[in-house]
């Protein structure tokens, strides 16, 4: 059986009129290290940013490279304007929201190329391990693209449902009360007892404040590549899909606006499946990506 969090009306209130609840997510304090060649940094993850009980994943990603982005620009000033552009996630247990450290390492230090590695630790055990790879984010014009949107509008339309408590996803995914979020009705059959294609979308925008920061837009672009519901779902496959490994790319600093999360998969096994989520601003430029194998929902 799934626990709940729960959270008082008068908080919950507090936090829908936060402008910035992201921010907090990012904002890390150095803490005091033995080892000069390595960082130590101390953040906090809020009850918000979880999906049922357990902290989203790509919520701890953001946190993790909000330090590691910290820990290169106080030791390599020459490469401060790079960026986390790939980030790969080995998630070795699940911690609970509320303070973390995050221990970071200098692999190597490139003209073009930086990579730095981060662990998130709890009560002294480590429980997420991501390798960054940092570099100029693509700030030009594509030489080409696909028309990866498709039909997706820029913003939520009339079939959207919003994740609040009309909706089933609203109950169980508290990150939309640190954003705004909305799954299209018409992808996510399962809403409707109904079964399809392993596919899903859905729109997720930052508060203002957040949006309006460029650094913490871009680490709420990256989170967002992990937004989706497993898309086992529409097949009925219901339950906690634990990730085996996460793979997210971060291409450019997204437009204000709405994003839009497009999920699909190559193959559901009976045992695993993978998804990928391409993340497309209101521009329609693509600004992250994400490839994950996880394990497959066991409960029917």
């Amino acid at each position: 059986m799934t626990t709940e969090l729960t959270v008082d009306v008068e908080t919950s209130a507090a936090r829908l009129a936060d402008d910035a609840p992201f921010s907090r997510v990012c904002a890390v304090t150095a803490l005091p290290s033995d080892d000069p060649a390595v960082g130590r940094f101390l953040g906090d993850i809020d009850p918000i940013w979880t999906i049922g009980p357990k902290v989203h994943g790509g919520t701890m990603v953001a946190g993790s490279a909000a330090a590691a982005t910290e820990w290169l620009r106080r030791t390599a000033p020459g490469q401060s304007a790079m960026f986390p552009i790939a980030a790969s996630t080995d998630f070795l247990g699940a911690p609970d929201p509320g303070e973390v450290e995050y221990e970071v390492r200098t692999r190597k230090l490139g003209r073009q190329i930086c990579l730095v590695d981060a662990n998130l630790i709890q009560n002294g055990r480590t429980l997420v391990h991501t390798a960054f790879t940092f570099s100029h984010l693509d700030d030009t014009e594509p030489a080409w693209s696909a028309d990866h949107a498709a039909d997706m509008p820029a913003e939520p339309d009339p079939r959207a449902l919003h994740y609040d408590s009309s909706n089933p996803m609203g109950e169980m995914v508290h990150v939309a009360q640190g954003s705004s979020v909305a799954i299209d009705g018409k992808w996510a059959r399962f809403i409707r007892g109904k079964q399809g294609d392993p596919q899903l979308r859905l729109w997720i925008r930052p508060r203002p404040a957040d949006e309006q920061n460029p650094d913490v837009a871009a680490y709420f672009a990256m989170m967002a590549a992990d937004m989706s519901p497993p898309v086992p779902f529409n097949l009925g496959r219901f339950g906690w899909s634990p990730t085996v490994q996460l793979t997210t790319y971060l291409r450019r600093r997204p437009a204000p606006g709405w994003l839009r999360v497009i999920a699909t998969s190559r193959e559901v096994g009976g045992r695993m499946f993978d998804e990928d989520q391409l993340v497309i601003d209101s521009t329609g430029a693509i600004v992250a990506q994400s490839r994950q194998l996880a394990l497959i929902p066991q409960s029917q």
